[in-house]
């Protein structure tokens, strides 16, 4: 005999009062696995429906039950996004999000957040993934980790730790916050103008520079290198925008670049730096992903 509760008002309310608590990281686990923002709305609203349908009767704990379906989830979307993006026109870059209003996306910590950390992780398969996603930024125990992932105790600390290592050895040591947003704001300043020598000043010796626009004509399908290269490419912005307007903001945890033109975003620009200047440029172009961005500025969408 089906033992479930029915659906009246009451247990559906309750369900969604449940549900709606842990959203955020529900969230927070599956945009940083997925590192979309669409993507991981859709894995939510998947999880909603679950939920519905779940017999919550028997739920002991319903974090760790709806981490386990959001997880799960994500890693089945991030394996088959991996064939997606073999057939994405130039590089790829997470979505941008907007973190004014949770600076840690529904974390314990912001680890994990950061557009270039993003994209690092995407190197790693989904599950080494999602376990380092639930250690290091909702510190989820290592039998919590291994009974989401199906994995032994053992091997969840294996998966961690060789995470880990891969990020240490991608990563350089970051500046100070201070000094970061010091940065990015004579890079602002710069750009705004078209001052190309103003430009090469801020940036590092092997500064890197990522343009997502998925196609579009104008922008480099290809990484661009060195400081004289990326400042002449960031300079033309000016007339590849004419009349934008430069605005500082915030994304994924830390102060970023948008250019506005008529109120909408037409480019968003994360920087990464250290102690010789901004090391890294992450050009956010592909219409998608701003309005992705812009969708979460506004508060993400409930579906419910």
């Amino acid at each position: 005999m089906d033992q479930r509760q029915p659906l009246t008002d009451e247990t559906l309310n309750a369900a969604a009062d449940a549900f709606e608590r842990l959203r955020p990281r529900l969230f927070g686990i599956a945009y940083r696995v997925l590192g979309s923002v669409s993507e991981a709305e859709d894995v939510v609203q998947e999880v909603w429906l679950r939920w519905q349908g779940a017999d919550r009767g028997t739920v002991l704990d319903h974090g760790a039950f709806l981490a386990r379906i959001t997880t799960r989830l994500a890693i089945n979307v991030a394996q088959s996004a991996r064939v997606r993006r073999e057939s994405y026109v130039g590089p790829w870059l997470p979505e941008p999000v907007d973190t004014s209003a949770d600076p840690q996306l529904g974390a314990e910590r912001g680890e994990a957040l950061e557009l270039a950390v993003l994209l690092v992780l995407q190197r790693l398969n989904p599950v080494e993934r999602a376990a380092y996603v639930l250690r290091e930024a909702f510190g989820y125990a290592y039998d919590e980790i291994a009974g989401i992932l199906e994995l032994s105790q053992a091997n969840a600390r294996q998966i961690v730790s060789r995470a880990r290592r891969r990020l240490a050895a991608e990563r350089r040591e970051p500046v100070d916050t201070a000094q970061h947003r010091r940065l990015l704001e004579a890079f602002v300043a710069a750009a705004r103008d078209g001052d190309v020598a103003a430009l090469e000043a801020v940036l590092s010796a092997d500064v890197v520079a990522h343009a997502d626009g998925n196609g579009m004509r104008g922008v480099a399908r290809l990484e661009v290198a060195g400081p004289g290269r990326v400042a002449k490419v960031t300079a033309f912005a000016h007339k590849f925008f004419p009349g934008a307007e430069y605005r500082l903001a915030e994304a994924n945890g830390q102060p970023c670049l948008l250019l506005l033109a008529d109120g909408a975003a037409v480019a968003l620009v994360s920087v990464t730096a250290g102690p010789d200047g901004i090391d890294g440029l992450y050009w956010v172009l592909a219409p998608e992903k701003l309005r992705a961005y812009e969708r979460s500025a506004r508060g993400r969408t409930d579906r419910t």
